[in-house]
């Protein structure tokens, strides 16, 4: 080809390495043509620095303070203490709740709200922003917190070793964000908790790198079709009742936008001419920039996107704004209706009349009613009652 520099130039390496088949340049470093070397030493390779492979700890980090969070949850749940019946009661005060009350065996939805839980509520009426960060390391239960932590170490290991730990983390932080953000302007009756808004941030940031590293992939349209694929199961899923789809889908999209921001990477032919000497056939004209214009045009589209996006978000949930009631569909994005279920989430009130240990409940969502003999019962645990009873 014109203009390639002659054999005793430095030489580029291109690697096929795993996950989706991404090629890295190698830099060789040759000897100097004045001392030639012996012709048995091997060259020696050093990896490019915009393709070099970082240490993963940070996922692990994250993974392990949620399973932290959640034995503190746990801890201060005590459900011995502060419910009627508990499952597992061997594990003391780390035993869960009834399975009525949470099927995932988990604490109590009291509990979950003194945690840190997402209460739109106190976001909106007490100004505790906060809550929109907390959430996202709190979970529902045992079978939520799994699920969540092995899908962030398959999503979140490839992506920490490709991009590092900086990029990764405000990725994961931010995309939490604005799960929790979207959530709280469509769904304001019930607490909202979990990874899920942050896990959908790096699947949409994984999307959005293929998009904007194109060029550099091998089996482009095939990894396209898997992620996509992955994402439409996960979003399909959060149709289901008691799953919040808006974090979700608000996770998603900032990951998404996210993507062509910190995921950029430069393109080959500006990496070839950096790392090796120019040659006699060189000429200034060939010279790349160091990426693409597409690339630097999603950059900026992106850029504006999530200010805009955030601020606008904000400012509405500052402002106690319910979506829901300028858009009669949307809920149908959170949960689809069938005759195998109902997506009635409403939280559970009854109306409590006590005579001595008799304690009568009555649930304002389903009008069930129920008796029940507890000496000395705790405001906890007659909520604990209710739930199981309007379940």
């Amino acid at each position: 080809m014109a203009g390639e520099p002659p054999s005793s130039g430095a030489q580029m390496r291109v690697n096929s390495r795993r996950h989706y088949n991404v090629v890295h340049p190698v830099d060789i470093e040759t000897p100097p043509l004045a001392s030639p070397a012996p012709a048995a030493s091997p060259p020696v390779y050093r990896e490019i620095k915009h393709f070099k492979k970082w240490v993963v700890w940070l996922i692990p980090v994250f993974v392990a303070a949620n399973v932290v969070m959640f034995i503190i949850t746990m801890y201060v749940n005590n459900c011995p203490k502060n419910s009627v019946s508990c499952i597992a009661t061997f594990l003391g005060r780390f035993s869960f709740q009834p399975f009525k009350e949470n099927p995932l065996l988990g604490p109590s939805s009291l509990t979950l709200q003194k945690m840190g839980a997402l209460d739109v509520n106190k976001v909106v009426d007490r100004h505790q922003g906060w809550l929109l960060i907390t959430c996202n390391w709190l979970h529902g239960g045992v079978f939520h917190l799994l699920a969540n932590m092995l899908s962030l170490l398959v999503i979140g290991y490839r992506l920490e070793q490709e991009f590092g730990f900086v990029r990764i983390g405000l990725l994961y932080v931010i995309s939490g964000l604005g799960g929790s953000l979207l959530s709280s302007l469509f769904i304001q009756t019930n607490i909202s908790v979990g990874a899920s808004g942050a896990l959908f941030g790096l699947l949409g940031a994984m999307l959005s790198e293929l998009i904007t590293n194109w060029t550099i992939y091998a089996s482009k349209f095939g990894a396209l079709f898997t992620l996509l694929i992955i994402i439409v199961i996960n979003l399909a899923v959060g149709t289901l009742p008691h799953v919040d789809n808006f974090a979700h889908i608000g996770g998603f999209l900032s990951g998404f936008f996210l993507g062509f921001v910190f995921l950029i990477r430069p393109q080959f032919g500006w990496v070839n001419q950096r790392y090796t000497s120019p040659g006699p056939g060189y000429a200034s004209s060939q010279t790349k920039s160091k990426f693409k214009t597409y690339q630097c045009v999603l950059w900026v589209l992106s850029v504006i996107v999530l200010i805009v996006g955030f601020t606008v978000g904000l400012v509405m949930l500052l402002r106690g704004v319910d979506v829901n009631k300028h858009c009669s569909w949307c809920h149908y994005l959170s949960c689809v209706p069938t005759s195998r279920w109902s997506c009635n989430s409403e939280p559970a009130y009854c109306t409590t009349n006590q005579m001595g240990d008799q304690i009568y409940l009555t649930c304002s969502s389903n009008g069930k009613n129920g008796t029940y003999t507890v000496p000395n019962a705790s405001s906890s645990q007659i909520q604990g009652l209710c739930s199981q009873l309007c379940s």
